[in-house]
């Protein structure tokens, strides 16, 4: 190109002014080029250098404990030096090269559009008649008022839907098409009950993920916003936790339990136990009977053959007790085993089937009633599961410093301990409480089932706390404790396979099953939410002792809109 614009020159002829203007505009693109490929090396190595050196920074800040938002000066100008370089790098691969354009345009083409870019109006308005339409238009995930669109054929299956000769249940199964099942079902619905199911959206969900497993005869889904808390730092490690919600002040609540549990070093986790149960209630002609099977069950001479027994139905569960309890004539059986990193009821239940089939050779009089007696005892507040616990038993505690009393929960030590004395503890006692000694644990355990794929009617039993106070130090820190013996959770299994779902417990880096440890990835997940419960239960009680709960939710929670013009 620059030996054409010498040759152009040595001739004396005249020269076109546009065929001037094009060659001025070629050289002044050369130079900017080569000097535009010096600010790229700049930059490039700026960039990756301030990110190498902060990255080192805050991986020793990390293992010496130190809170990561204290930063020195070198440490201030790499992260300025690191945004501008990023910002510049952004800002030169933002805008169209000339990659974006068709091979076959010559340079003068593209710098005519590149001008046209510049001096046009704006960018979007820019659309080239020769080419075909675009498609990299930004996908529409789904429209709440978006009508479902339906073919004569299947306005036909609605016909048939809505008179009852084809079944709601089984239209998935007949059209071997979940999404179109889904809309036809909605359809139908609209048309029996007469009531609009507008705004509840339909596009946009994978329905064959939950067919037969999470949902049956779904006719769209419902949003629940996902905020994040955090960083939760526990046991060392930092986690960011998702929470499903719908009620305002709830995560900016936890995140502040975060701030002030990461200033002061982060909380400590315990698991006590791990195991899920299951209790089948059988009957007997008569108690004598009834009693002969129970003192068989408690006998350990006994229990290898049924834990062997038990332990057939999965490679993950393994028979951990048997605790059988007599009503008269009837005997209500509990077991509980580990379940690697599924939450483990089906699991369980298969195991229990087992043993209930060889006790029958040795108990041949024996009715079996039921597989699930309630003394389980499953998305019910019962003192059993308070007491011996269900699923994983984790306590969590911390010290929280003075200073960060004050400043951070602007309140002191001693409101805070004697207002969990007379609140979570006296009060709740006089309510006659089974399991809530607490002041929201079901707040923090409910939005992460719910981010996170777990039963959210396990969380009864799961939300079963008790929070401890008490001045340590000579009285200046707080140590704050909660007990949950119920946390009832999976990794494996049911809702956490759904994509949303999924994603939420990739963030806490618990998804699946461990490969390494079974059951370590569920056991690590219930330390989250008893820490995240203590992060929580810190920042609420701490927020009614400064008089300020009242004010937040006012702030947070309701809505700005005016209601008078609404009602007029």
């Amino acid at each position: 190109m620059e030996h054409r614009r010498r040759d152009q020159n040595s001739f004396p002829t005249p020269v076109h002014p546009g065929e001037l203007q094009k060659n001025q505009k070629l050289a002044s693109t050369d130079s900017h080029a080569a000097s535009l490929c010096m600010a790229n090396a700049v930059f490039f190595g700026l960039f990756f250098s301030v990110a190498y050196f902060l990255l080192h920074r805050w991986r020793e800040k990390i293992r010496t404990s130190t809170p990561l938002h204290v930063v020195t000066a070198s440490e201030t100008a790499a992260i300025v030096s690191l945004v501008a370089s990023a910002v510049y790098l952004l800002g030169f691969f933002g805008v169209g090269s000339r990659a974006s354009f068709p091979e076959d345009l010559s340079d003068e083409e593209i710098l005519a559009k590149e001008d046209s870019r510049i001096s046009g109006p704006c960018p979007a308005a820019l659309v080239d008649t020769d080419a075909k339409p675009a498609i990299a238009q930004s996908p529409k995930i789904y429209d709440v008022a978006a009508p479902v669109n339906l073919s004569a054929e299947d306005e036909e299956i609605v016909k048939s839907v809505v008179s009852g000769s084809i079944p709601s249940y089984s239209l998935e199964s007949r059209l071997a098409d979940c999404q179109k099942a889904a809309a036809i079902r909605r359809s139908a619905v609209q048309t029996i009950t007469g009531k609009s199911l507008e705004g509840l959206p339909l596009e946009g969900f994978d329905y064959d993920s939950i067919l037969g497993q999470c949902c049956e005869m779904p006719i769209g889904f419902v949003q629940i916003p996902v905020g994040v808390a955090g960083p939760l730092l526990l046991d060392g490690v930092e986690y960011t936790v998702p929470m499903a919600t719908t009620e305002g002040c709830l995560v900016a609540s936890t995140n502040r339990g975060c701030k002030a549990i990461h200033a002061c070093g982060g909380a400590s986790s315990v698991l006590l136990r791990d195991g899920m149960t299951r209790a089948p209630v059988v009957r007997f002609s008569s108690a004598k009977r009834a009693a002969q099977l129970k003192f068989y069950l408690e006998d350990p001479l006994n229990f290898d053959a049924l834990s062997l027994t038990f332990n057939k139905s999965s490679r993950f569960a393994r028979l951990q007790s048997i605790q059988p309890a007599i009503a008269g004539k009837n005997l209500y059986i509990r077991f509980r085993c580990s379940t690697g990193d599924a939450m483990g009821m089906n699991m369980v239940s298969k195991g229990v089937q087992n043993v209930l089939d060889f006790l029958l050779n040795d108990f041949p009089d024996m009715d079996v009633i039921g597989i699930s007696g309630n003394y389980c005892s499953d998305k019910k507040a019962a003192a059993v599961n308070w007491i011996e616990g269900r699923g994983k038993s984790v306590v969590c505690e911390a010290v929280i410093k003075e200073e960060v009393v004050m400043k951070v929960l602007k309140t002191n030590v001693e409101a805070l301990v004697e207002l969990n004395m007379l609140k979570n503890l006296t009060g709740s006692a006089i309510a006659g409480a089974l399991g809530g000694f607490n002041a929201h644990a079901s707040n923090i355990v409910s939005a992460i089932y719910l981010a996170t794929g777990q039963d959210p009617a396990q969380n009864v039993e799961s939300s079963h706390c008790i929070t401890m106070m008490e001045a340590v130090n000579d009285g200046k820190d707080l140590h704050i404790s909660v007990t949950m013996p119920s946390i009832e959770v999976g990794t494996v299994g049911g809702g956490t396979q759904l994509a949303s779902q999924s994603a939420c417990l990739n963030l806490l880096g618990v998804k699946g099953a461990s490969k390494d440890s079974p059951g370590a990835n569920s056991r690590l997940l219930a330390t989250i939410v008893a820490g995240s419960v203590l992060a929580g239960e810190l920042s609420l009680m701490s927020a009614i002792a400064a008089g300020q709960l009242v004010k937040s939710h006012m702030k947070y929670n309701r809505s700005s809109k005016d209601i008078s013009k609404i009602v007029s």
